[in-house]
């Protein structure tokens, strides 16, 4: 039986709504939830109702041959409250232009390769889809929306290449300075155009800190239409959960185990959505590197966000996961129901390159640093259930972390073409405090550009 068939039948009539993790009472239709990226009292949008998939859809699904068609069906629950099918086809014909394959590692553990987009990682599928919908939400306001978006890799490029040349959006992209690689800081700082990159003096848990700060500043706000493009926005999150369909649909698996690399927690959150929808899924193994605090709250019940640790999975170092509000809110804040459904894991970076340098020895595959862990993870897990199908999460391909990779195999990963342009751009940056004065004072300056 597929889970959550028959959950909240009744609910599933009239529009969606989106409610704060902060306050259940404050509530917003879909354009609201997407142009304001957080709820008024700085929460984050949840569904207040799952659309459940019914069997014929989970077939549908199951023997769907794309993403674009897996994303149709999905999309089409998901957003009929709030657009028509011609928007939606729309939506979805422009944003997934790509697939994401499976491809078989040992009998037991497959790998969902997320980074066949056009900046070859799993950004790609939430920053197109929320390029597009936000296009469309946009049509009538003659005002600018300005997209601030803090980045500790992938994220960056793959909003500004989603976003660039688009009339009426300017982008921001806030990075910590000296913490991606070359080649994922050459995505987002060679653009140009509508896209504008700040190299943030700190660490990645401060260029969020300073998206959240201008959120909460009632004067900016009041001056320009300001909307995120980090995860805390539905539109990033929502359409992550097609790809956990489409994982599904290339399995002979009835169930399936998912390992999910871990940072900012908007990928396992939406993995958890697409259960609530129907996915059949038995676990999430929550794999992280060194910053490791839910990990640590699953083994000890105790959250305690710090200061995050600079590692070679840097797209992963976090130390206050702003999803986590979400996957709490999703279990009714109980530990004991959030470690029922997941399970916690994290490696150093000593481990992660023997990681990649053992899989590749072991079985020829070339696993980028986030990857590993997921892999990792999923190893260690069939140890002790191995009549379980595993997949975990490919995210970056791993050309982009030659630093890391080159080393540890025989060979230098071959670069994709789309890669080796961003090569050759011109780095252009504004160095940036991680004071919110400095930041505040930039946005006033850029209000009309």
């Amino acid at each position: 039986m597929f889970p959550g068939l028959v959950k909240r039948v009744a609910e599933l009539q009239g529009d969606m709504k989106y409610y704060s993790t902060k306050n259940r009472n404050i509530r917003a239709g879909l354009e609201d939830a997407v142009k304001n990226g957080m709820a008024p009292d700085k929460g984050l949008y949840m569904p207040e109702k799952f659309p459940v998939l019914s069997r014929y859809e989970l077939e549908r699904i199951k023997k769907s041959e794309s993403l674009t068609e897996t994303g149709m069906i999905l999309a089409r629950k998901l957003f009929m409250d709030d657009l028509d099918n011609e928007s939606i086809e729309k939506i979805i014909t422009c944003a997934l232009v790509f697939d994401t394959p499976v491809v078989k590692i040992t009998d037991r553990i497959l790998a969902l390769e997320l980074f066949h987009g056009p900046t070859l990682a799993f950004k790609d599928v939430g920053a197109r889809f929320m390029a597009q919908i936000l296009k469309h939400f946009n049509r009538q306001i003659e005002q600018p929306i300005h997209v601030l978006v803090a980045t500790s890799g992938d994220t960056g490029s793959a909003v500004a290449n989603g976003f660039l040349d688009m009339e009426g959006i300017k982008v921001h992209v806030l990075y910590p300075s000296g913490q991606v690689s070359e080649l994922q800081e050459k995505q987002f700082t060679t653009l140009g155009k509508n896209i504008t990159a700040l190299e943030v003096d700190g660490t990645f848990d401060d260029c969020q800190t300073l998206v959240k700060q201008a959120f909460a500043d009632d004067e900016i706000r009041s001056k320009m239409m300001l909307t995120s493009a980090n995860s805390i926005n539905l539109a990033r999150l929502l359409p992550q959960s097609f790809y956990y369909f489409r994982a599904w649909s290339q399995t002979d698996a009835e169930q399936l185990v998912v390992s999910v690399p871990s940072g900012n927690y908007g990928n396992l959150t939406a993995g958890l959505l697409a259960r609530e929808m129907g996915l059949p899924v038995n676990m999430f193994l929550a794999a992280s590197n060194a910053n490791d605090v839910v990990p640590e709250y699953l083994a000890t019940s105790v959250y305690t966000p710090r200061s995050s640790v600079k590692t070679i999975a840097n797209a992963m170092d976090v130390g206050a996961p702003s999803n986590f509000e979400r996957i709490l809110n999703i279990f009714d804040q109980k530990h004991e129901r959030v470690s029922r459904h997941i399970k916690g894991y994290s490696f150093s970076d000593r481990e992660i390159r023997e990681i990649i340098s053992t899989a590749y020895r072991t079985h020829g595959y070339i696993l980028d640093p986030h990857g590993a862990t997921g892999y990792e993870a999923a190893r260690q897990f069939l140890e002790s259930n191995p009549q379980s199908t595993v997949v975990f999460l490919e995210t970056a391909h791993p050309s982009k972390f030659p630093e890391t990779v080159n080393g540890l195999t025989d060979g230098t990963p071959e670069v994709p073409d789309r890669l080796k342009d961003f090569i050759t751009g011109k780095k252009e940056s504004i160095p940036i405090s991680r004071k919110y004065r400095a930041f505040r004072e930039y946005l006033k300056s850029s209000r009309h550009v």
